[in-house]
């Protein structure tokens, strides 16, 4: 039976996962976006070619309880059967999440109870899984602790993947499917809801400038994966002199640094720059240097430069 669905969510996946809803034959009552900037949202632009209703709200929960009871209502009268949460950063009241007859049902790219929080992409390149998936879960009071109603795993975490390649390449197209499926087992009253292991959770917080920093102490195997996890966002860093640089598109580099110190460019090949660290090369394929923009490394970097 079609679900009455309030569509909360961004950018490409929320549009994806909002088209598969309407070819399956739910009614979308609204859809909620951020704000936009300067370029559209590809979710509110679906949004406003298909004549549904589009709000956009900065906030939920940091206007006032005047204006968080505005919101409320505002959900209230659209009538949902169902929210779903495709690609949500807002913090949305209880009273939105719980609302509707059948809840809410939110996308989270990890295997939960593994990785909860919202940088579970960059951690598990972080902490060097090996395999990683998706779950639609029953959001509760908790961070990404509801019950799970659809988990797909089976996809391995290579040795090139950065946290966007993870996702896009991966976990993306899994999660457009993971959200469909969780749906349809909602609308024909076939979802089962399994509470999380609470023994096997782990919880990341998120990944900033201060978790970026490139440690020249730690193995070549960990920066790399520190350089991989961290792209495109925030960027591992490390300082030459007083400029911050920025390294993405990273990977193990075949050679031995020698003599070289931890953090020395000792080379520059196919735009590349090569450097030094513990038990290996690291390949650093572009920069990004102060508040400039990415550039090749080869580019940004020189021969010589110790990275600090």
């Amino acid at each position: 039976m079609p679900l009455r669905i309030c569509f909360f969510g961004q950018a490409p996946f929320g549009r994806d996962s909002l088209v598969r809803l309407l070819e399956a034959g739910h009614e979308v009552v609204a859809v909620y976006t951020p704000p936009e900037g300067s370029r559209p949202d590809p979710l509110a632009e679906e949004a406003r070619t298909r004549g549904l209703p589009l709000i956009q709200h900065r906030y939920f929960r940091r206007k006032g309880a005047g204006a968080i009871a505005e919101r409320i209502d505002e959900h209230r009268k659209l009538g949902a059967d169902l929210n779903v949460l495709a690609f949500v950063t807002a913090i949305l009241p209880p009273e939105i999440v719980d609302g509707p007859p059948q809840g809410s049902l939110c996308f989270h790219p990890s295997l939960l109870p593994r990785f909860r929080g919202g940088s579970a992409l960059a951690w598990q390149v972080l902490l060097g899984e090996r395999e990683s998936g998706v779950t639609v879960f029953r959001p509760d009071a908790g961070v990404d602790t509801g019950p799970i109603v659809v988990q797909k795993g089976g996809v391995t975490i290579e040795p090139h993947h950065t946290a966007a390649s993870l996702y896009f390449d991966r976990l993306y197209p899994l999660g457009v499917d993971a959200i469909a499926e969780a749906v349809a087992a909602v609308a024909d009253g076939s979802a089962v809801y399994r509470p999380q292991d609470e023994s096997r959770a782990t919880h990341q917080g998120l990944v900033d400038d201060a978790v970026a920093r490139l440690d020249w102490t730690k193995p070549a195997a960990e920066l790399d994966r520190w350089i991989r996890g961290c792209d495109p966002q925030p960027g591992a860093w490390a300082l030459r002199g007083e400029e911050r640089v920025r390294c993405y598109a990273g990977g193990l580099a075949a050679g031995d640094p020698g003599a070289a110190a931890p953090g020395e460019v000792v080379a520059l090949a196919d735009d590349a720059a090569l450097v030094a660290a513990r038990g290996g090369l690291l390949r650093v394929g572009r920069a990004k240097v102060g508040e400039g923009a990415k550039q090749p490394a080869a580019e940004a970097l020189r021969a010589g430069d110790r990275l600090a």
